[in-house]
């Protein structure tokens, strides 16, 4: 059984929401059946069984809400999926075909849709009458047993009448001549198997969701492989532990999972938010890889195909923008080298990315490399340059700010943002997001409506908060910028840059410093900045305190000592060594231009230098804190 399988876009997305980044490292190395078995252990650690009904909306589940986050029709971090309306996405009455913001032909809208929460089955009697829980693999199986009767990963919500009509069938081709052939309002079919090695009848999904449902059930006889070899009701497994497929049925997935339809971001997200639900995540959407690597483990020796069109673009002073097309591999390309002047100095899993830590008004020249699984490198990308700009934006202008931070009890999440410019803020510049367990990128931005009168703020809750909150709120949603925890910092972005944050960028996983807490900017806080400074900024207050949301004061010039005293130098500086000139003991901070610390030194007048040869080129923070205050300075290594 070997075969090559091409496709052109394959990545993975470890890293986002939930998701550890180090989750698959005891995988690495492993092929064959012992990666299987390893991945099974690691989708079996931290796994939480969860009752029948929390599908649904995952009521008593802190920070998740079951389908409602895995299974809804909203816009994906690269743009619209579908209608992107907020129903129910249903795999057996999705129509694919529009996309609304660029074909609103009612005619060619979805069948019908459900509402979370409302139509579920009793009775049906036609598609669109209700719908339910239907189990890819089927619960006869495994005589509906847990934890499996509710494993996210397989179960879904579907309508009711396409449910019942596929019942326990197998997945399959469907023979189009079979007279007894029935069809779905989205052209879900069931009749006569047209697969080679296989004759009875099969239900066959539309292509648009037939690698969701490979690799659901890819994952489903990973994670329950020490059973999966009692599960012979059902027609596509083959009574074994290890290949668990009958032969006929992993040829077919294996060629669904890759060429009819890989993982694209919507399901990426889906991923994300079921690790949420119950603490573990379907492998075969973060590694498309393993697949092969498991079921058809031939040597893979050939490279991914190069980049093309890479285009450098949107300089700032410390950052620029590239994007570029994807390479095609025979199995996955799973990442992005990317160089700099020559320099391998990034990576990433996306076909874009934001080049961080840059020097202002100055060239740079950029190139990608693809890989694989394997290790296999591609050859250069197209080499593109871009200058970047000279405002000497860093941060520490009069800006919005983020004036609050609540992280209450269960969904009670909310970020105030306050207005001391002088004047009415349109917001349609501003957006907010969050670094999800101390991941290497933001998360997905949520755009911030609507405008702020001057010495008045905003105040974005989501959206099932409790009503107290609701109350105060002039923005809400359940967009994944509001599912942060206490390890999650937000940032605020203007025109895409970051300008103010709370927490600690990329350093917070696994904490929860600030978990069940409000925290209020300090009312002598003047202006945003990317360097989070909690002592010298904010103020906690206990779980679920709301009496300060929806209004901020600020009263100026009652912490920063005379900074003219203070002289850092050489600046710009060429070399590894700065020289702080001072008469006090300061404690000195560096941080990158995102607000991760970097770099914790103490001086006074006798020791005032500081290496930082640790320190790539770029645009970085320097905050000098002494006991009567402290202050900001931007410091440029070239």
């Amino acid at each position: 059984m070997k075969h090559l399988y091409v496709f052109f876009l394959l990545i993975s997305s470890i890293g986002f929401a939930q998701i550890p980044n180090n989750y698959y490292d005891s995988a690495n190395g492993l092929s064959g059946f012992a990666l299987k078995t390893q991945l099974k252990t690691i989708t079996t650690t931290g796994s939480v069984s969860r009752s029948y009904d929390q599908l649904y909306d995952g009521n008593g589940i802190s920070g998740s809400q079951g389908y409602i986050d895995t299974h809804s029709d909203v816009a994906t971090s690269s743009g619209n999926q579908y209608e992107s309306d907020g129903t129910i996405l249903d795999m057996y009455s999705e129509n694919p075909a529009p996309n609304m913001a660029t074909d609103p032909d009612p005619n060619n809208n979805d069948p019908y849709n459900y509402n979370h929460g409302s139509m579920q089955c009793g009775n049906q009697m036609a598609e669109g009458d209700c719908y339910n829980r239907e189990h890819l693999v089927p619960q006869s199986s495994f005589n509906s047993a847990f934890p499996m009767q509710s494993d996210i990963h397989h179960v879904i919500p579907t309508d009711g009448r396409v449910n019942n009509f596929r019942g326990s069938l197998p997945f399959g081709i469907v023979d189009d001549t079979d007279p007894g052939l029935w069809t779905s309002l989205n052209g879900s079919k069931r009749g006569n198997s047209d697969v080679s090695g296989y004759s009875g009848d099969v239900f066959e999904p539309i292509d648009e969701f037939k690698g969701d449902i490979a690799r659901a059930l890819l994952y489903f006889v990973t994670r329950y492989e020490d059973t999966v070899d009692g599960y012979t009701s059902f027609d596509m497994f083959n009574g074994t532990n290890d290949q668990a497929f009958q032969t006929w049925a992993i040829d077919m997935l294996l060629d669904w999972h890759y060429n009819i339809d890989p993982v694209d971001q919507r399901e990426r997200d889906r991923n994300n938010a079921a690790y949420n639900f119950q603490g573990n995540a379907n492998p075969f959407v973060d590694h498309p890889e393993y697949a092969a690597m498991i079921w058809d483990p031939m040597p893979d020796t050939e490279a991914p195909t190069n980049p093309t069109n890479l285009v450098a673009s949107n300089p700032t002073d410390n950052t620029i923008d590239l994007s570029w097309t994807a390479s095609s591999d025979n199995i996955a390309v799973v990442s992005y080298d990317i160089y700099v002047d020559g320099a391998n100095s990034f990576n990433t899993t996306q076909t874009t990315f934001t080049v961080t830590m840059l020097s202002p008004d100055t060239n740079y020249c950029f190139t990608i490399k693809a890989k694989d699984g394997a290790g296999n490198e591609s050859g250069f990308s197209n080499q593109d340059c871009e200058t970047t700009t000279d405002n000497g934006s860093v941060g520490g202008e009069i800006d919005l700010f983020i004036s609050e931070y609540v992280e209450g009890s269960s969904n009670n999440k909310a970020i105030e943002i306050a207005n001391f410019t002088g004047s009415t803020v349109n917001l349609s510049a501003y957006t907010i997001a969050r670094n999800t367990n101390g991941g290497a990128a933001w998360g997905p931005a949520l755009q911030l409506t609507g405008s702020i009168t001057n010495q008045d703020v905003h105040v974005v809750a989501k959206g099932n908060a409790d009503q107290a909150v609701l109350d105060l709120a002039d923005q809400t949603s359940s967009a994944d910028a509001m599912l942060f925890n206490g390890d999650d910092p937000v940032g605020l972005f203007k025109d895409g840059e970051l300008i103010d944050v709370f927490g600690y960028f990329n350093e917070l996983a696994g904490t929860n410093a600030f978990d069940n807490e409000t925290y209020r900017r300090n009312e002598s806080v003047e202006f945003p900045t990317t360097v989070f400074n909690l002592t010298g900024e904010w103020t906690a207050f206990p779980n679920n305190t709301f009496d300060g949301l929806g209004t901020h004061n600020q009263t100026l010039n009652i912490q920063n000592f005379n900074t003219s005293e203070i002289k850092l130098f050489p600046n710009p500086v060429k070399g590894n060594i700065i020289n702080i000139s001072t008469t006090k003991d300061l404690t000195v901070e560096i941080f990158d231009v995102l607000g991760k610390k970097l770099l914790t030194s103490k001086i006074d007048s006798n020791t005032n230098q500081i290496t930082i040869s640790s320190l790539k080129k770029g645009v970085y923070l320097v905050r000098l804190n002494s006991d009567n205050g402290n202050t900001t300075r931007k410091l440029i290594k070239q």
